[in-house]
């Protein structure tokens, strides 16, 4: 599956935010890389301001600009209010639902264990990241990975009470996607209406 895998540090110190996760670069620099790049932030234009609100989404859930497009164009058939439904669209991505319920450290590696059929949806094993979880399906380790030392770590600890929209059951190590997120139960900074505009001008 395609996926971004240039210098992550360096996309994150352009956008000013730790998008991939936690950055030890981002926080010795947080200033634009390159030459130029201590010196004042220059003042982005209403393109550029809104352009960057869309990479900013797209690196975070680590969807490239097809997906995305089509994604935005599925949020726009939808009820409701454009902006919101894409950001419930990319919370309910597999990948993103087993980052959010604890079994990996990012979506990154929630995306490589989705990718190496470690993960079950409704007890069926599912190896597509982008896969859209429905409300009151449950998404799970499977059996046979439920050992594997990397999951174990990143279950340890972890506040399983975080989300309201997931609901964890510890006896299957997975979760039930009870409802779709309401803009107030994603954390992500990420300013949707400005998403909404750019492309109301395509």
């Amino acid at each position: 599956m395609a996926r971004y895998t240039g210098p992550k540090s360096k996309i994150a110190r352009k956008l000013g935010e730790p998008i991939f996760g936690e950055d030890k670069v981002l926080a010795r620099k947080n200033y634009a890389p390159g030459q130029h790049g201590a010196n004042k932030r220059r003042k982005l234009s209403e393109y550029g301001t809104q352009l960057r609100e869309k990479q900013k989404a797209k690196y975070t859930y680590g969807v490239l600009e097809r997906q995305f497009r089509n994604l935005f164009k599925k949020a726009s058939s939808h009820k409701g209010v454009t902006g919101e439904v894409l950001l419930q669209l990319l919370e309910s991505r597999l990948d993103n639902v087993v980052f959010r319920l604890g079994i990996a450290p990012t979506r990154a590696a929630a995306r490589q264990l989705v990718l190496h059929r470690h993960i079950t949806v409704d007890g069926q094993v599912v190896n597509i990241a982008s896969y859209q979880v429905e409300p009151g399906q449950v998404v799970a380790v499977r059996e046979k990975s439920k050992s594997l030392e990397v999951i174990q770590d990143c279950l340890a600890g972890f506040n399983h009470s975080k989300y309201p929209w997931i609901e964890w059951d510890e006896s299957i190590k997975g979760g039930k996607m009870v409802n779709l997120p309401q803009r107030e139960d994603i954390p992500e900074n990420i300013k949707e209406q400005l998403i909404v505009e750019l492309y109301s001008k395509q």
